[in-house]
């Protein structure tokens, strides 16, 4: 399995459209969760959260909102933001471009939240798609760090490695709070949020809405 664990500044200079991280200066990084809620690891990251007083940024999927309300409202009553990863985790570039904003459309009714804050499941999205988000007023939020905590192929150890030799001031870093990813997940999270705390960085959520 292929993928940019540091997303390269030409691939942020090739798609300016896109978030992909966030002004240095202040010592923050944007850690984000993609793929919940899912009960037992959603619940487990916000308490790992919660211990090193932090904040994250919570890209939901409608359909697990749904199934797993107590748990998304959780995420909200604790002061994370929200973001929308579609009804269905839909691959936009496999999903016709009407079919793809319903997709998000549906998955906003289910956050019941005005967050202006997306991101494209597995990071595809067409060119259409893209303009027709930002006529909604969203917010393409890419990345700088993927932990690859998804991939199985890797270690609990590499999956940290990912994390910690790429992070940096201002960092916009995903990791999953998924069954498929847990086990990646329950060693380099909490070995994340230690580090972060003993080199002076805070751990931020993105904003909502739009300034």
């Amino acid at each position: 399995m292929w993928y940019w664990v540091k997303t390269s500044r030409f691939v942020r200079w090739l798609f300016p459209h896109f978030v992909w991280k966030m002004p240095a200066g202040e010592q923050l990084v944007y850690l984000t969760f993609d793929d919940g809620p899912i009960p037992g690891v959603t619940d487990w990251v916000l308490e790992q959260l919660e211990q090193f007083q932090a904040k994250a940024t919570f890209f939901c999927i409608g359909e697990n909102v749904n199934r797993h309300r107590t748990v998304y409202d959780k995420i909200r009553a604790q002061g994370h933001s929200i973001g929308n990863h579609t009804q269905t985790h839909a691959n936009g570039w496999k999903t016709d471009s009407s079919l793809y904003i319903q997709e998000f459309e549906d998955c906003q009714k289910q956050l019941d939240t005005k967050t202006t804050l997306f991101r494209p499941p597995y990071g595809k999205i067409r060119r259409s798609q893209r303009k027709q988000l930002e006529k909604l007023g969203t917010r393409i939020i890419m990345w700088d760090v993927l932990s690859a905590d998804f991939d199985t192929q890797i270690s609990p150890e590499n999956c940290l490695e990912n994390v910690l030799n790429n992070i940096e001031d201002g960092s916009i870093v995903i990791f999953h709070d998924s069954l498929k990813a847990e086990k990646n997940l329950r060693y380099a999270l909490p070995r994340t949020l230690e580090f972060l705390q003993q080199k002076g960085f805070k751990a931020v959520a993105l904003a909502q809405t739009c300034s």
